[in-house]
């Protein structure tokens, strides 16, 4: 009865492990003196999935970052990540995750070839250097020194010593910070490429069009807590105000009117104006309305 398993139970370990969240984070609490960075925060990141973060700066979205890379110590709380504890990664683990720093970590002296090539060596299975180089938009610059690159060319160069390791959790912390609209997009590109592949993806990003566009999901973090967690659409659908109905009157003047009902405004101006409605808008509350009000901005805005 205790002796080897069955196919069947084998097949249900399987199961399991397929399933198990890529991160889970359950009371997680960082102080730094009298600030408390982060505040007994709950996090669950599926498999597979790409997860946005979002919060103002000083939110605790860059600390619980570096705590599931293993980079920071916790005060407390109960942190998984790939099945192990960041506080006692090994080796082995740390090589099935790629992480994309705030800051450059690359020598300035290597050319672009040099350095992912250099960072390949690290792993037992890397992407291929030309491939990844290529991916980032960088082969024009393969063969030019770091020290060469402008600050959104070093971004680049960043992301693709995240990614050369073919990781199963890739940690992305304000990736494009410096990209010109175009590198943007490449990189957008890049991360649906990898979601594709069936790569777990963190990020956090103050571009807010960013997140909506490439996360699955996504948890606003204020003051060290989350405060909301959905999907962008039905964050907006929960969070929202009330839709804007904007048109012009008869004598020129423009009118608007928030409602909960827009299409019976609309169907009641359409038989006031008999037919077309001069200058009609309907606009909903976007992610950024749904953002700053969550995190207490909005009246700053």
């Amino acid at each position: 009865m205790y002796g080897r398993s069955s196919p069947g139970a084998h097949f249900g370990e399987k199961l399991i492990a397929m399933t198990e969240l890529a991160v889970n984070v359950r009371g997680l609490r960082k102080r730094y003196g009298d600030v408390t960075a982060v505040d007994d925060l709950d996090l669950g990141i599926d498999r597979g999935e790409v997860f946005g973060i979002l919060g103002p700066n000083g939110a605790g979205k860059s600390t619980t970052v570096e705590i599931l890379q293993g980079h920071r110590s916790r005060d407390a709380g109960e942190v998984t990540v790939l099945g192990s504890d960041p506080a006692t990664g090994n080796r082995h683990w740390r090589s099935r995750i790629g992480i994309v720093w705030q800051d450059e970590s690359a020598p300035a002296e290597l050319t672009v070839q040099e350095t992912v090539s250099h960072f390949a060596s690290y792993y037992p299975k890397p992407r291929d250097p030309e491939e990844v180089i290529s991916l980032v938009g960088l082969e024009e610059k393969a063969s030019s020194r770091i020290k060469a690159l402008s600050g959104g060319q070093r971004r680049r160069l960043d992301v693709a010593l995240g990614v050369i390791g073919g990781p199963e959790l890739l940690l992305l912390d304000e990736p494009t910070t410096g990209f010109d609209p175009g590198a943007r997009r490449r990189f957008w590109e890049l991360i649906r490429r990898l979601a594709d592949e069936g790569t777990t993806i963190v990020l956090t990003t103050h571009y807010l069009e960013e997140a909506e566009v490439l996360s699955d999901r996504l948890a606003v973090i204020a003051a060290g807590k989350v405060v909301a967690e959905g999907t962008p659409a039905g964050l907006r659908e929960e969070y929202g105000t009330q839709a804007t109905v904007t048109w012009t009157e008869r004598d020129g003047a423009p009118r608007s009117e928030q409602t909960a009902t827009p299409t019976r405004t609309v169907a009641e101006l359409t038989r006031r104006f008999d037919g077309e409605i001069p200058g009609l808008l309907i606009s909903r509350p976007t992610l950024e309305d749904v953002y700053l009000r969550l995190t207490g901005q909005e009246a700053a805005r």
